[in-house]
């Protein structure tokens, strides 16, 4: 079985004005698309779900390149839905409970996101995640994704360049100001928070 490019939940211009059809074009039509065929390339006919080959290859130093490269799948799969046409502010539902009672404000929580983002050296991805049935903000380099490590992903920010340098160019803060106000999908954290 080849894996594919997931769809967009969303049409490529639904973002603008946070993120352009540019970069849409750019992030999705090219760079998550070249982690689809390099994967099919590197793999070949495979069974196994992208979860599977990530914790199959995570640990792994000879199998780096198609962990790379499924968790960047995996990875961009899940940020395009951590996001949403007028999404952003304060969350409500179950996840705004969880973050009050496990941040102690919602405030305290954006704080932390935001210096995730901030202070990811180089490329990289800012996470909320529950962990031991707390949520916590957490960073990774590269294609790193939480769920090789047992936490369960809710939602995450991609702090790559090319996620925002069209739009953003080296305003790195501004980006994750504008995720957290405008774009983030609450709902889909509340889905996930669900299924944890």
């Amino acid at each position: 079985m080849a894996y594919q490019l997931p769809p967009l939940p969303y049409a490529k211009d639904a973002l603008a004005p946070h993120i352009s059809a540019n970069t849409l074009d750019f992030h999705y039509g090219k760079h998550h698309n070249a982690y689809v065929t390099n994967l099919n390339n590197l793999l070949g006919d495979d069974s196994r779900s992208l979860e599977q080959v990530m914790k199959d290859t995570a640990k792994d130093a000879s199998k780096a390149g198609v962990f790379n490269n499924a968790a960047q799948v995996w990875n961009h799969t899940f940020y395009w839905h951590s996001m949403k046409p007028n999404g952003g502010g304060a969350p409500a539902g179950a996840i705004a409970d969880k973050i009050k009672s496990d941040f102690g404000s919602f405030d305290k929580f954006t704080e932390e996101f935001k210096a995730a983002g901030a202070t990811q050296f180089g490329s990289g991805w800012a996470w909320l995640v529950l962990d031991g049935g707390k949520l916590k903000v957490t960073k990774t380099g590269n294609a790193g994704c939480p769920l090789t490590d047992g936490a369960t992903p809710i939602l995450t920010m991609d702090v790559w360049e090319h996620a925002y340098y069209l739009d953003y160019q080296n305003r790195r803060p501004d980006y994750i100001a504008t995720f957290l106000e405008h774009l983030v999908n609450w709902d889909f954290a509340n889905e996930n928070l669900a299924k944890a």
